[in-house]
């Protein structure tokens, strides 16, 4: 595996136990309150668990390509940050504003509050990222060679 290979490994894995972490924080909650007191009618009565791997895998993915691009060495932390927000946003309008527009009664509330989360939620994925990797590679050369 080349170097830059496994920096882009590292970067999805560290964004991707990051975006898990506050992820089931917010839905546990934010979202999965606020679902079943505006949509207890389209709430399942298990969650799809597979369906809900498969998101986390690939919005991880562009969460990293887009904005962490650890490939991308010089690239302002600002510029980062705003382009993994951004990816937040398109991803999860989509989401939001296709149930609001196809879906029976889909709170208007519901699709703003995911879509702000969404954004928030992958700027800050972006720049915890970056700032752990950052300190695993102080601490890399820090240690003594043997």
């Amino acid at each position: 595996m080349t170097s830059r290979s496994k920096s882009w490994l590292l970067h999805y894995i560290l964004a991707a136990m990051i975006f898990a972490v506050i992820d089931v924080v917010w839905i546990l909650t934010v979202a999965l309150p606020q679902y079943q007191r505006s949509i207890p009618e389209l709430m399942a009565a298990e969650p799809q668990l597979a369906g809900a791997g498969f998101f986390y895998l690939i919005f991880v993915a562009g969460i990293v390509q887009y904005g962490v691009r650890p490939l991308e060495l010089n690239a302002p932390l600002s510029q980062r940050i705003a382009a993994g927000a951004l990816f937040g946003f398109f991803s999860y309008a989509t989401w939001a504003l296709t149930a609001f527009s196809i879906l029976k009664d889909f709170p208007l509330g519901v699709a703003i509050t995911d879509i702000l989360w969404g954004t928030g939620a992958s700027g800050v994925v972006v720049w915890l990222t970056l700032m752990v990797s950052r300190e695993l590679k102080k601490s890399r050369r820090q240690q003594p060679v043997p």
